[in-house]
């Protein structure tokens, strides 16, 4: 019994050194694994935060004319014996550009002219047979007064006078309708020469088409050219209605087409149409384009920047920042060490280009720009530059031992 207590005491001796070791060891594995967990920083970019002005654009596709078209015709039919012009041809206001075969015309101004004639010499006898029956009513009354003529003979006389009188009314009548006559005939000749007098604009267009040619048969009214104004040109833009509310006449906007790579054209709202079209749902939006130069044609495919609306002061972030958490929108700050980010909702405004407008508290001045989908609140990061890899970091300079 005496030998069995000390080998006792041994073994209990044994068994505590050994769950020490054993707790030291599970200590250390503890603490390896809790340094292992530990997150490694993770790699974003970032943006400054930004106060200052903001405007809203927006970019519409549209289709240039002609801010003035006038379509030249005939008012009698004819054959068509000469143009004046062609295409592409200038042409200034009153200008004649074409003529119809007029002999005909000219005969009957021929006619009217001898039927005046024949009118004015029908006057002229009128006239003498008046001044004859005028005397002779004179001496009627001198004789009637002497008692030398009766009665009756004063009364045809007098019956001559007035029938005279009514003569020279309805020749100096037949004169007036004469004169009425030659005066259409010759503006119907006129007619036969095709002038271009349109009223409002330039005094100076360009033939944009021509719809006939020479020696063919015309009727009234049917086109000849196709004359348009192209100083200064109309741009049909197509709105929807998300930006209906913001246009404006006099709303200035920027222009850029395919035929003038590099160049931007000035223009500025004219007309808003009150109604949209059932089909899209957008309005008719015009602009007038100066076109001085004559650079931009009819028909030219064009992309029209507006100015809608200009915030004066707001703050401002990278569009590329705002990001969402569970449905809502924000962005992750970056603290001022520049180790650690934090969640700020915001909510956002207006937009112009790369630029965003928000609305929010506690932005700080840095935000994350790329790389927000492996942050959380307080999760460490690495800001990494424009153009770095992991790569270029992880790789050793020529004087390292590696």
């Amino acid at each position: 019994m005496k030998q069995t207590l000390p080998i006792l005491g041994l073994l209990m001796l044994v068994a505590a050194l050994t769950w020490a070791f054993v707790d030291r060891l599970s200590e250390g594995d503890s603490t390896a694994s809790a340094k292992n967990s530990e997150s490694p920083p993770v790699p974003v970019m970032v943006g400054p935060v930004e106060r200052g002005p903001i405007t809203l654009r927006r970019t519409f596709s549209g289709t240039l004319e002609a801010s003035a078209e006038f379509v030249a015709a005939p008012k009698i039919g004819g054959r068509l014996q000469r143009l004046g012009v062609d295409l592409g041809d200038t042409v200034q206001r009153g200008q004649i550009i074409a003529w119809l075969d007029d002999a005909e015309l000219v005969q009957a101004v021929h006619q009217a002219e001898a039927e005046l004639a024949v009118a004015k010499a029908n006057f002229t006898e009128a006239e003498n047979g008046f001044e004859i029956a005028e005397r002779y009513m004179q001496r009627a009354e001198k004789l009637s007064q002497d008692g030398v003529t009766s009665d009756s003979q004063l009364d045809e006389a007098r019956a001559q006078l007035l029938a005279s009188e009514a003569r020279v009314a309805v020749r100096k009548a037949s004169i007036t309708r004469a004169e009425a006559a030659l005066e259409s005939v010759r503006i119907r000749r006129s007619y036969a020469s095709v002038q271009a007098d349109w009223v409002e604009g330039n005094d100076e267009r360009i033939v944009a088409r021509r719809l006939v040619d020479e020696g063919g048969m015309v009727s009234p009214n049917s086109a000849l050219f196709s004359i348009v104004d192209l100083d200064p040109l109309v741009a049909v833009l197509e709105v929807p209605e998300r930006d209906y509310a913001h246009l404006a006449i006099g709303l200035r906007a920027t222009l850029t087409t395919d035929g003038h790579p590099g160049r931007v054209f000035d223009g500025q709202v004219a007309r808003i149409a009150p109604v949209f079209r059932s089909s899209t749902r957008q309005a008719r939006v015009e602009l007038l384009v100066p076109n001085a130069d004559l650079a931009l044609k009819p028909g030219m495919f064009v992309r029209a920047t507006l100015e809608l609306e200009r915030i004066e002061e707001t703050l401002i972030i990278p569009f590329d920042a705002p990001t969402k958490r569970a449905g809502v929108m924000g962005v992750f700050v970056l603290d001022p060490a520049g180790e650690v980010v934090h969640w700020r909702p915001v909510e956002t405004g207006v937009r112009d280009g790369e630029r965003v407008q928000v609305h929010g508290e506690d932005l700080g001045t840095m935000v994350v720009t790329l790389g927000q989908e492996l942050c959380d609140e307080g999760a460490r990061v690495r800001v990494a530059h424009s153009g770095s890899t992991d790569e270029s970091s992880a790789a050793p300079s020529p004087s390292d031992p590696r």
